[in-house]
């Protein structure tokens, strides 16, 4: 049986979370990269929604949501225990934060990202309709290094993407910012060999069509 293909694009959040959980779990993909301008149409026959990630198996089996490929890679094999398995509550409170960061914090961000592109006057609100969600991660990492306790977890690996995208929206404002713990959270990932290994560079998958490799040991 062959690897699964991931259909990714590297600068997005949801892709890269995929492509954290890929590498933490140490799972090998096919790793096709694209473009939105120019899907191919391998991926829109398997997915009407022909979003990223996508992960596409041998027996025709796709999994469409990021959180999902993330659970499914840490279901095969969780070396870091990124899932707290001996914590019996840990993988709902997770859930629950990563819902909403999801449903509540993305949404702000898209706004306030949007604001700052367009030079929005509106662009103070919309960053203060993402302080709440910010504070709330500060407030946990004053009590820990990480979000569910002293080692990295699947919430910090999930959320991660995202912050590093608010923090770059007005980086001067976000390095000035009182949310230390939030930043001292996000160096610590950029540390990581891992994180740049997610960010690596792959030439698009439609321009030549060869078998790139992605994770594994």
């Amino acid at each position: 049986m062959s690897p699964p293909i991931l259909y990714s694009l590297r600068r997005c959040p949801y892709t890269m979370r995929a492509r954290l959980a890929i590498l933490l779990s140490k799972q090998t993909v096919i790793l096709r990269e694209i473009v939105l301008k120019n899907i191919p149409p391998q991926m829109l026959a398997v997915s009407k929604h022909a979003r990223v990630p996508l992960l596409v198996f041998d027996d025709g089996t796709v999994i469409e949501e990021s959180l999902d490929i993330m659970l499914w890679a840490l279901a095969q094999n969780d070396p870091s225990d990124l899932l707290l398995s001996s914590q019996v509550d840990a993988l709902p409170a997770m859930l629950a934060l990563i819902d909403r960061n999801d449903n509540v914090f993305v949404p702000a961000l898209e706004r306030y990202k949007a604001a700052a592109r367009y030079h929005d006057t509106a662009q103070e609100h919309y960053l203060d309709q993402c302080q709440p969600f910010i504070s709330h991660l500060e407030q946990r990492l004053d009590e820990h290094h990480f979000l569910m306790g002293m080692t990295p977890s699947l919430v910090d690996y999930a959320l991660l993407p995202f912050v590093r995208q608010f923090s770059r929206v007005n980086h001067r404002g976000y390095l000035q910012s009182p949310h230390k713990n939030v930043r001292r959270w996000m160096n610590s990932h950029y540390e990581q060999p891992i994180f740049s290994k997610a960010m690596t560079p792959c030439p698009l998958w439609l321009d030549n069509q060869d078998i790139v490799l992605f994770g594994g040991q």
